[in-house]
């Protein structure tokens, strides 16, 4: 009874997640909330703020509820927009104060709680905000005044200097940040990130030419993590000349500056000007032909051709390209006749190829973004970087960009890269498409049972918005063998772990899958194959269910557990209810990839009970078994044979033996669409 009464409510709550449609979505949180029904609380909000983003109070109860799920960062989050929303909500600025000093945010944090003990009027919130701010500020200053004493007895000790900015940042001692990040970077003038640091504490002291000066020089330079958060930084606009100019005070040695500097002069016509940053940039780096022609060029057009000509002869020593044509052509030269190869892939394209790969080891996905699109657009017909871009944009969770790459590198030549593009598209096309189509079968012999079962779905899923669940049409085929010699006199009918012997078709919905856990209700009518005069042709069936899914994956992804539970609930059978619970702990070796070679062996430990103690539903199996798929077979094509030996937990009307020996040899096929 109680099973059933689980499974009414699950049907009830996804049917009024329906009927709650007109209702406003606040609403439903609030009605959800005060259920304890946080997994559905929580997306109302965010709905309901997505539709009317000036709801503080609804901003504010979102944040308490994410604070009671342990999802502290959201949870800040929320409680930042509505102390944007409601400036005089003390106390939620002291939550959003607290989280943030939790994250490591301690200027935020320090900054907050000053403001609120220096203005509440509440003598309790102004005492927990001076305890709090005195927490974090006391350390602060004992580190500052430390710290000074250090530099002032090693001047030259980088570390010192680092780490006293860091101290008087997080102090808003903004001035002594600045003065000790670029004695530290003054110390050493590789470490690039500092100079982002030094920007940043001048853009927050309010030096804005200061903080341009460093933010772009650091833009320009050879370490591209902290050229990219420099770009965050700066203005959207294209830096002014004496932009430049102050940032090159500043970074003297920066020769991508230079360079990009005396093309601006270039561009602008300033050709004197021009020609001395391209002096700075040729004799600095020997390896840039370009700018050397181009300052050779300079000196031509001024009629130098002395001082031109080393640079000039520079190009024709090492090089052999158009750039060397041109100088030929400048200086009157004939042009060289030389057979030319099939130009090779371009290596532009493979540069930024290797910066891509680079940067996407090492995590930072918005800079392999933006190298594969170089990539891509120098080559546009390299499959490998379309099928890269794909991966990039879906680990960013920009899966509609994805899809697009996927699409395309699909069409790849390359067997493999087609496949797997093939089936990253398939995936996040079900995910991102309004409707999609599933098949799956599992055709599997029974030594036990000497027959042969079969059940298959086939079924058409869409999505509605705003609506909580998935409606779908199924159509499933659930049968065996030899038909009616698995009949159960004692009921009259087939059990369904056995054979139903019918073609089952209905209308159902579905809750979204999340953390693994989906429930499910469908209404239909099952018609049979076989010709049974002592049962009618179709009857009406009903069903629901629940099912828990989860996979833990080794340190090396090799060995596994996995777990498979399913509540199901069927009208046809005497209103019976059914739980599997089927569990594999195993290894699987190094495959190709995912439509490659696969083989893994494992350990079954299943279980099987029903509510109406049918002793065919209440068993108990467990024993050995192997899944294996090899290269060149369908897509989702797997086979499994599993030796199992089981005992009956039931046995009354058992017309076997209550311990038994089961071989079960079959295949599962899914396709979708």
């Amino acid at each position: 009874m109680q099973f059933i009464k689980t499974l009414a409510l699950l049907l009830a709550t996804a049917l009024a997640g329906s009927a709650a449609v007109d209702k406003p979505l606040a609403d439903q949180a609030y009605d959800a909330l005060r259920a304890h029904n946080y997994d559905v609380a929580i997306p109302l909000f965010r709905q309901s703020l997505a539709a009317h983003p000036a709801q503080p109070s609804v901003w504010k109860d979102l944040a308490y509820v994410l604070l009671k799920t342990g999802d502290n960062e959201a949870a800040m989050d929320a409680f930042g927009a509505t102390m944007k929303l409601d400036t005089a909500d003390l106390h939620v600025a002291m939550e959003y104060a607290f989280l943030a000093y939790e994250q490591n945010r301690k200027i935020e944090a320090r900054r907050i709680f000053n403001r609120i003990r220096t203005s509440a009027t509440d003598p309790q919130l102004r005492r927990t905000a001076e305890a709090a701010f005195h927490n974090v500020d006391s350390p602060l200053a004992e580190g500052i005044a430390r710290w000074k004493q250090a530099v002032a007895g090693a001047p030259d000790n980088f570390s010192a200097h680092e780490e006293l900015a860091h101290l008087a940042e997080q102090r808003d001692e903004l001035d002594l940040a600045a003065q000790h990040y670029l004695l530290a970077w003054k110390l050493k003038p590789a470490y690039r990130p500092l100079l982002v640091e030094l920007g940043r504490v001048y853009k927050a002291a309010g030096k804005t030419e200061d903080a341009m000066a460093a933010l772009l020089a650091a833009s320009r330079g050879a370490e591209p993590h902290a050229a990219e958060k420099a770009r965050e930084l700066l203005p959207t606009r294209y830096p002014y000349v004496y932009e430049f100019r102050n940032a090159l005070t500043l970074d003297q040695g920066n020769i991508e500056l230079h360079r990009e500097l005396a093309y601006l002069l270039l561009a602008m016509s300033l050709k004197l000007e021009a020609e001395h940053e391209f002096h700075i940039v040729a004799d600095s780096a020997t390896d840039d032909l370009l700018s050397a022609a181009q300052l050779g060029f300079l000196m031509l057009g001024r009629n130098d051709q002395p001082a031109a000509m080393p640079y000039l002869q520079r190009v024709l020593d090492k090089d052999d390209s158009e750039l060397a044509d041109r100088v030929r052509t400048a200086l009157k030269l004939p042009q060289t006749l030389r057979h030319r190869e099939e130009t090779p892939r371009s290596q532009v394209s493979v540069q930024a190829k290797e910066l891509a790969e680079r940067s996407y080891n090492k995590g930072y996905m918005t800079d392999a973004l933006k190298y594969l699109r170089v990539a891509h657009e120098t080559d546009p017909i390299d499959f490998q970087v379309m099928l890269k871009l794909g991966w990039v944009n879906n680990i960013l969770h920009d899966d509609a960009e994805a899809v697009k790459w996927f699409e395309l590198a699909r069409r790849s030549p390359d067997e493999k890269i087609s496949n797997e593009a093939t089936s990253a598209f398939r995936n996040l096309n079900t995910t991102e498409g309004r409707q999609h189509t599933t098949f799956w079968t599992m055709p599997f012999y029974s030594s036990r049972w000497q027959n042969m079962f079969n059940y298959s779905q086939l079924k058409s899923e869409f999505k509605v918005p705003f609506l909580p669940v998935q409606p779908y049409f199924s159509m499933r085929f659930i049968g065996d063998v030899r038909g009616s010699s698995l009949r159960t006199s004692s009921l009259g009918i087939n059990p369904q772990y056995f054979s139903e012997s019918s073609i089952i078709l209905g209308v159902g919905i579905r809750t979204p899958q999340k953390h693994g856990v989906m429930a499910w209700a469908e209404a239909g009518t099952a018609v049979r194959y076989l010709n049974r005069k002592d049962l009618p042709l179709a009857v009406s069936d009903y069903r629901a269910g629940l099912s828990i899914a989860h996979a833990w994956r080794g340190p090396v992804s090799h060995s596994f557990i996995e777990t498979t539970n399913d509540a199901v609930y069927i009208s046809r059978f005497q209103n019976n209810g059914i739980l599997y619970s089927q569990n594999r702990i195993g290894y699987q070796w190094p495959g190709e990839d995912a439509n490659g070679t696969r083989v893994a062996v494992y350990w079954n430990i299943n279980a099987t009970v029903d509510m109406r103690r049918q002793y065919w539903a209440n068993f108990a199996e467990t024993g050995p078994g192997i899944r294996f798929r090899f290269s060149g077979m369908p897509s989702g094509l797997m086979f499994t044979s599993n030796f199992l030996r089981g005992a009956q937990l039931i046995n009354t009307a058992n017309p076997g033996r209550p311990n038994f020996y089961d071989l079960r040899m079959g295949f599962w096929y899914a396709i979708s669409r």
